[in-house]
């Protein structure tokens, strides 16, 4: 079985490693006549197209840029960073296989039997954050009023920038997907024409503790999806230094496992081999690995600057909150 962690080791860039990585793994499709793996050759081909045809990316950023300019004037007292990246190869990886262990084993839950190839591959048709903006907000202490408490008051600023958003993007060529989600699990702050395009972790969060507003564009101009995260400071370091993050990735591995006892080696070909491909990413040494532009001292000490574990950035902006010595 041909996986990622092969092609880690030749200190290739990112990109070769990917034009290696879904070639071979197309070959392998095609001589096993295997649906799965043909499906998962084709969403490396999607982040191929973004490294190497990043044209599009400036257009988007500037209409992205447009918001944080209205930002800037509509909340000159805020402090807040605005980023963009393309999702690590890694992540994405790791993702792609975790889709496929997650849909069988709730398909087998459900039914008492596994899923076809057919049925698999049509499940994974949902990426829709391969782009990801993320727009995170802090306000100064000397902003806050008497008798108000400050983690309330950046929630309320959030929600309101959550609801400017949609209408102001959608002037610009994007348009807003609806996200599932339930309107109950929504918070009353989001306007109810707003409501339906939000996946609300604020109001409801993740076991984990992560909490963040998340939307999905559809750019009709450069023809592709893009998710925006909204976030107070403190939910930003939960997300990706506390608890959130160790309690996050701990309880994905638990789970993976459990998916694991439930459907025993050899009973689902498509399980045994997403799961192997997904552990043995989760196991990996990045120290180890050699790979262009990226070095690790430890899994903690990184510095990737080709968006092999962290992501390749698109734009970051900040903003400092003005009048802070009033």
């Amino acid at each position: 079985m041909i996986s990622l962690n092969d092609y880690l080791y030749n200190g290739d860039t990112v990109l070769k490693i990917l034009l290696k990585y879904s070639a071979d793994l197309k070959k392998e499709a095609i001589k096993t006549h295997n649906q799965i793996d043909l499906a998962h050759c084709n969403f490396l081909i999607q982040i191929i197209e973004l490294l190497e045809h990043t044209d599009f990316l400036t257009s988007q950023s500037q209409r992205i840029k447009e918001f944080y300019m209205y930002m800037t004037e509509k909340y000159p007292f805020l402090a807040f960073t605005f980023k963009g990246r393309i999702k690590s190869l890694i992540r994405a990886e790791e993702k792609f296989n975790g889709y496929i262990l997650e849909f069988i084993h709730e398909y087998y839950k459900a039914n008492g039997k596994y899923p076809n190839e057919a049925q698999i591959k049509n499940n994974l048709n949902c990426f829709r954050d391969l782009i990801a903006y993320r727009i995170v907000i802090s306000l100064p202490q000397c902003h806050v009023k008497d008798g108000e408490n400050l983690e309330d008051e950046e929630i309320k600023y959030l929600y309101d920038i959550a609801n400017v958003m949609p209408g102001f993007l959608e002037e610009r060529g994007f348009t807003a997907e609806l996200s599932g989600f339930s309107n109950d699990e929504d918070s009353e702050c989001i306007s109810e024409n707003n409501r339906m395009y939000y996946r609300d972790y604020v109001k409801t969060p993740r076991p984990t503790g992560y909490r963040s507003l998340h939307i999905t564009f559809y750019d009709n101009f450069a023809r592709c999806y893009t998710e925006v995260q909204l976030r107070t400071k403190d939910m930003d370091d939960q997300a990706e230094i506390g608890r959130a993050n160790h309690f996050g990735y701990e309880k994905e591995q638990e789970e993976n496992r459990s998916k694991r006892d439930m459907i025993p080696e050899g009973e689902c070909k498509s399980f045994d081999e997403a799961y192997e491909r997904l552990i043995k990413l989760q196991e990996l040494d990045l120290s180890s690995i050699n790979v262009n532009m990226f070095k690790a001292y430890n899994n903690q000490l990184i510095n990737d600057g080709c968006g092999l574990f962290r992501g390749r950035q698109i734009l970051p902006f900040e903003h400092l909150s003005r009048f802070q010595d009033e």
